[in-house]
Parts: structure tokens; C-alpha cells; sequence
């Protein structure tokens, strides 16, 4: 997501294509501003044309001379079609003669300005016959150049005339704009920070400037105030005195409430995130949150500063535990902001480079579940630059150096969703080499075991991928043990229950792709057994729910491979259960979007299987439609998702003796396999398996063969 242009400040501009925007010379306008909005904005806009006209300009600054022309006292009048207009006999012809007499054009962004062709119409209309004027954008809600990204066109909140660049003599240039934007949202911002972002593009000063001028004309008022109360206290030195105390009772309070308000985010909340209920977590988060919502950012201290972060950041953790990627997003966006201000006011304090690499991480892992990897890699890699930075702050600090190991980790994850697997591979190799001696040197400490467990699994991934599977089956062995000793000497941490869940199954259909039939049954059956452990201890947590089911579906599938049928049954039902219930929250969720494309192509095999070939019909149409429905549909692992779905339909069609049908179906199924990428074995199962349905015996042995070389075993 491109990042918002930043308002000007009171200097000269260096490109010469933005003095086009910085320098709007002071013109004899009827209207210092035209605010142009959606009717759907309207209590913003509301909002925004009273804040407008009741700004006074510090009297430091009126009258001065700078690249805008002569600083007023007043920004006023502002015009608004809604106020101005209900008499006007000719709409247009009114507003155009608006636009044209104003300095400057005020657009509030939001999806549904995005949309609105008469917000766009007046933003043309502006930049063609006011091309030394100046257009500012304050965001509502959306994103900026969300339509950039493929599926995000509905976020979009800029409408295309304010993303496009005229030239000075107003003509459109096909070139990307970067309008000059303030972030009025609660997880931008904010509306007053925003407020006086425009304000400042607008006089052509700098914000620090006219905020340290706000602050302190605030603090003129406070001192009259203080004045007065002196010569009140001059007279009623009883009731001062009483006051006094009040403000050390109340300071005293306010140092306990603090005090108790660190704990609950630092202790109580270590103590508590073992246990996974995710209501008392959710609890703790929104009593920090609320107790400072009444405090400005710039206000708190630095320790409230940082605890206001952690509870955002720990309400992130919950909405993302339950599903709510929007909601995480948002708490994460705001946590950032807390970190960042904190990194700005004490750059070289390693704690506040950490905690705010904490808030990156998971905003690269949200866009990674939205599948947007090229924002998870930018993500990762800022990341990494603050590991590094904190080992280069304390070099001594085993904490910091862990960290930096997590980073080449969190690459190699990048690496991994891009497909880029002997990179990963090599990422994750070296991440071992450096965590393993940590955690053998002190194999009590927590991070360190969960970080080698972390890691051994990427690795073994990464090995699987290349067609390394002794490998991958040697590093998943290493982290099973490695978990079981944990909780065989009673950790009851539910992270390492987790990952645990996650190992299990990813050994079992390791010995699947080996053709270890009962070790594979009995690690998928593992894997099942945990999921329904952690789903008792807790219902609502849709990471666990969603883990779950995509055990229940291997499990069920391989049972179906071996002729396990009523297993694969009852497992399939289940997961099929779960993945529906999860949808019916969010429907939007690409990951339970592709299990229940999952689900149903099981549930095709099992009906095909069992000769319900109109049922088996049925749900291979079912999976395609969900398959093509994720929302980001065009990565490999999707595509060959979509290649599967048709390649049932085909053996589906077989069976009831309908030949073209099926060679349509495999054929399309070769045409949805994704081109020169690197392919996983099951992946080159699957493109071997569509390859012989089509008769292309030759293709597919050739593939059959590479798959023998790694010890691979199919079973289609």
C-alpha cells in the first residue's frame, strides 16, 4: 500500500513537480476552501466546515509572508454545496464558479467519495481551471491506492481525478498523483492531528510550527487561569491548601492506577495468554485501553505512551485469534502509531524499537493471511533493520540477538510465499544455526524453545518443498520431541499446544507423501485429537477452529486414499461443520474460503468413492465455485486448488461415461496450473495425475520420475 504523501511544511520544495503543489500564490478567491465530500460523509463534513471557520490563526502567524502568499487570520468562508446552494437555479453552472473562486479544494476520501461521480466531477473541474490551486485529501475511512491491489478495489477512498496528475495548464497526464493527504481516522491520525495537518498545508506552515503555537496559546489560557487562582488562593489559603492536597491524592492514584494498569498488561497478561481464554485477555486489553482513551498521545508519558500500545496490540492478538482481520489491522495501525511516537521521543531505546517491530510483525502476518506478500516481505524486511538496530544499541543482549534470528525467520517466511523455496531454504538454515546454540545454552527459557520449535518448522518446509523429505521428516521429528518434552513437564501453555497441533499433522502427511501408512495415521490422528483439546479449553479462538478442520480434512482424505471410508467420514463432516460456522462469521476470509473448497472436494471423493456420483457431482462443482471465490484466487497454491476441483469434475464426468465433458474439465485443469514457478510434491502429484488423464503419458512420467527420485509415494 502506498504510504500517504505528507503535508508540507514551511520549506522550499526540492522537485520541481511538487513546488506545482507546495507553491499556491495567494489569488484574489471569493472562497479560501471548497469542500467537496459524499452526502454519505456528511456528519464529517459537518464537522470538519465548523472546525474550519471557528480556527483562529495563532497571532504569531497571521500576517506573515511565506510561499503561500500573506497567512490570514481567519480560514473562512468555506464553501459547502449543501449551505451554499439550496437556492441556486443552475446547480452546475454555481458550482463551477465556486471551484473557480477558491484557493484551495478540500476532499474527504472514503470508499464512497471514491465512488461518487460528482465528487470526482468537481475535483476535474478544479484541477482544469485552478492549476495553481491546491487540493488536499483528508481520509475518512478506506485505504489510499487500495485499488492498486488486486480484490482491495472496494477500500479504494481516493476517486481517480485525485490520483491522477494534471499538468499546469490543467490537462490530465496519465502520470500518478500523490495528493497532499491528512489521516483523519482513529487508527491514523486522528481528527484533531488531522485537522491541523490541513490547516497546516493550507497557511503554509509547518505542523510542528502551529501545533507548538496551539500548545502554546493553550498554555497562555492555563496561565490566566493560574493567575486568577492565585489571587483567589490569596484570599482562601484554606481552600488552596485543600487543593493541593487533592492534587497530590490525585497524582498518588493516578501513580497506582498506573502501576496496576502495568501490571495487568505485563504480568497478569504473561500469566494469562498461557491459559488461551481469549474474553479475559480481551478484557484486560480494553480496561488499559479505556482507562487512557481520555488522554491525548502526545500528552501521556513515556511508560503510559507504551502501555497504551501493548493493550492495543494485545486487542490486535485477540481480534486476529478470532478471525477479525479488519479489527487486528486496525488495533495494530493505532498500536503503531503509540510505538512509533515513542521511538521518536527516545530514538535510541532498543525496548521501544522492539515493541514496535512486535506491531510491524503483525501487520506483514495479517497481509499475509490477506494474501498480499509483497507487503509482507516490506513488512518483514523494516523488521529486520530494527532487530538490527537493537543488536547494534546492545550487542550484549541475548533478547536483541533473538530477535534478529527471528528476523532472517520472518524472511525466510516471505521467501516462502513468494515461492521462492531454495531461498527460504538457505534463510532458514541460517536462523537454525543461530537459535539452536541459544536454546541448548539455556533450554529453560521459553522464547528460545517456541523460536527453535518455530523454526523447525519452517525449515522442514522449506526442505519438503525442495523435495528434500528425509529431511523434512528428520527437522518435524526434532520438533515434536521438542514440544513433547515441554509438556510432558507440565507446561500447559496453549502456544506450545498449538504449534504442536500444527507438527503433528505436518509429520503424518510428511509419512503420507512416503507411503508410511501407520505413522501417518497416527501423527494426522495426533494432530485431530489436539485441535479438539484446544477447541474445549477454547470455542471462540477461530485460529485454533480454523487448525482444526484442516487436520480433520487430511486426516479424512488419507483415510479415504487407505480405505479408511467411514473415518474419512466423519472427519470430513466435521471439518465441513466448522469451516461453514467460521464463514458464516466473515465470509471474506480467504483461508476459510480455500477449506471449504477443501472440504468439498473431500466430500466429492467420498460420494465418488461410495458411487453417489450425481452427490460427487455436486460437491466438485461446489469446490470449484468456492476455489474461484478466495478472494485472492490468482496465487499458485489457489490456482492449483482451482486445477484439482476441475481435474473431480473430470473423474466425476468419467464415471457416468460422459468422455468430453471429463477431457473439457481435465483440460481446464491444465490450463489452471500456474507456469514456470517452482511446484511442491503434492503439487507435482497433482500435475502428473491431470497429465495422464489427458493421456500425455510421456509429461507426466517424466514428473512421475522426479517424484520417485525424492522417495515421494503417490497415491492417486
Amino acid at each position: 500500500m502506498a504510504k500517504l504523501a505528507q503535508l508540507p511544511a514551511n520549506d522550499r520544495a526540492s522537485d520541481p513537480d511538487d513546488a506545482e503543489f507546495r507553491r499556491t500564490p495567494r489569488l484574489r478567491t471569493r472562497y479560501y476552501a471548497f469542500l467537496s465530500y459524499s452526502h454519505k460523509d456528511h456528519d464529517v463534513a459537518d464537522w470538519l466546515h465548523r472546525e474550519l471557520e471557528r480556527f483562529r490563526v495563532p497571532h504569531s502567524l497571521a500576517g506573515r509572508h511565506n510561499q503561500n502568499g500573506v497567512v490570514p487570520k481567519r480560514l473562512t468562508p468555506i464553501f459547502r454545496d449543501r449551505h451554499e446552494l439550496a437556492a441556486a437555479d443552475d446547480l452546475g453552472a454555481e458550482i463551477r464558479s465556486a471551484l473557480a473562486s477558491s484557493q484551495y479544494l478540500i476532499v474527504l476520501c472514503s470508499p464512497d467519495a471514491a465512488k461518487s461521480r460528482w465528487t470526482n466531477a468537481e475535483i476535474e473541474e478544479f484541477k482544469r481551471t485552478r492549476p495553481e490551486g491546491c487540493v488536499l485529501a483528508a481520509i475518512v475511512s478506506g485505504e489510499p491506492y487500495a485499488s492498486d491491489v488486486a480484490g482491495r478495489a472496494g477500500d479504494e477512498c481516493f476517486p481517480p481525478a485525485l490520483r491522477e496528475r494534471y499538468d499546469r495548464l490543467g490537462r490530465p497526464t496519465g502520470k500518478r498523483a500523490e495528493p497532499l493527504a491528512a489521516d483523519l481516522r482513529e487508527s491514523g491520525d486522528g481528527p484533531r492531528l488531522g485537522f491541523l495537518k490541513l490547516v497546516a498545508g493550507m497557511l503554509g506552515v509547518g505542523l510542528d510550527e502551529l501545533v507548538q503555537r496551539e500548545t502554546t496559546r493553550r498554555h497562555r489560557r492555563l496561565a490566566w487561569l493560574a493567575a486568577g487562582s492565585l489571587t483567589g488562593m490569596a484570599v482562601t489559603s484554606t481552600l488552596a491548601l485543600a487543593a493541593l492536597q487533592a492534587r497530590d491524592t490525585a497524582r498518588e492514584q493516578r501513580r497506582e492506577a498506573e502501576g496496576l494498569v502495568g501490571f495487568m498488561i505485563g504480568d497478569l497478561k504473561d500469566k494469562l495468554e498461557p491459559i488461551g481464554k481469549l474474553d479475559v485477555l480481551d478484557g484486560v486489553g480494553s480496561r488499559v485501553l479505556a482507562y487512557y482513551r481520555r488522554q491525548s498521545t502526545a500528552d501521556i508519558s513515556d511508560a503510559a505512551l507504551v502501555q497504551r500500545s501493548r493493550a492495543l496490540s494485545l486487542l490486535g492478538q485477540v481480534a486476529n485469534l478470532r478471525g477479525n482481520l479488519n479489527a487486528a489491522a486496525g488495533y495494530y495501525r493505532e498500536a503503531m502509531a503509540g510505538t512509533a511516537e515513542a521511538i521518536r521521543r527516545n530514538p535510541n531505546d532498543p525496548q521501544h524499537l522492539y515493541d514496535h517491530a512486535q506491531n510491524i510483525f503483525w501487520m506483514g502476518d495479517i497481509a499475509r493471511q490477506r494474501g498480499d506478500f509483497e507487503t509482507v516481505e516490506s513488512d518483514y524486511r523494516e523488521y529486520k533493520r530494527l532487530a538490527q538496530r537493537m543488536v547494534t544499541l546492545d550487542p550484549s543482549n541475548s533478547k536483541w540477538r533473538m530477535e534478529e534470528q527471528d528476523a532472517d525467520a520472518n524472511l525466510g517466511i516471505a521467501f516462502w510465499n513468494e515461492r521462492r523455496f531454495s531461498e527460504a531454504a538457505s534463510q532458514f538454515d541460517e536462523a537454525l544455526q543461530a537459535i539452536q546454540p541459544l536454546a541448548t545454552a539455556d533450554s529453560s527459557n521459553d522464547d528460545y524453545r517456541a523460536s527453535l520449535a518455530e523454526t523447525l518448522a519452517w525449515a522442514a518446509d522449506a526442505k519438503m518443498a525442495i523435495g528434500q523429505l528425509d529431511l523434512a521428516i528428520v527437522l518435524r521429528q526434532q520438533q515434536v520431541e521438542l514440544l513433547t518434552k515441554v509438556l510432558n513437564r507440565g507446561g500447559a501453555d496453549v502456544q506450545y499446544r498449538q504449534i504442536l497441533l500444527v507438527a503433528q499433522q505436518a509429520l503424518g502427511r510428511l509419512y503420507a507423501m512416503t507411503g508410511q501408512r501407520d505413522l501417518a495415521l497416527s501423527h494426522l490422528r495426533a494432530a485431530v485429537g489436539a485441535a479438539g483439546q484446544l477447541g474445549q479449553i477454547e470455542p471462540s479462538n477461530a485460529v485454533w477452529r480454523q487448525l482444526g478442520l484442516q487436520a480433520q480434512l487430511a486426516l479424512a482424505d488419507y483415510a479415504l486414499a487407505v480405505r479408511n471410508r467411514d473415518e474419512a467420514i466423519g472427519q470430513a463432516n466435521s471439518a465441513c461443520d466448522t469451516v461453514r460456522r467460521l464463514l458464516g462469521r466473515d465470509g471474506s476470509v480467504p483461508s476459510w474460503r480455500a477449506g471449504l473448497a477443501n472440504c468439498e472436494m473431500v466430500q466429492a471423493k467420498i460420494a465418488l468413492t461410495g458411487g453417489a456420483k450425481d452427490e460427487a457431482a455436486a460437491h466438485a462443482t461446489s469446490a470449484l465455485a468456492a476455489a474461484k471465490a478466495v478472494k485472492s484466487n490468482d496465487t499458485a497454491e489457489n490456482r492449483y486448488r482451482i486445477a484439482k476441483a476441475y481435474r473431480l469434475i473430470g473423474d466425476v464426468a468419467r464415471e457416468t461415461g460422459d468422455d468430453p465433458t471429463a477431457n473439457a474439465a481435465w483440460s481446464k485443469a491444465l490450463a489452471a496450473l500456474p507456469a514456470g514457478i517452482a511446484e511442491k510434491p503434492a503439487e507435482m502429484d497433482e500435475h502428473a495425475t491431470i497429465l495422464q488423464r489427458l493421456g500425455r503419458g510421456s509429461e507426466a512420467r517424466h514428473i512421475v520420475g522426479r517424484l520417485n527420485e525424492m522417495g515421494y509415494r503417490r497415491l492417486t
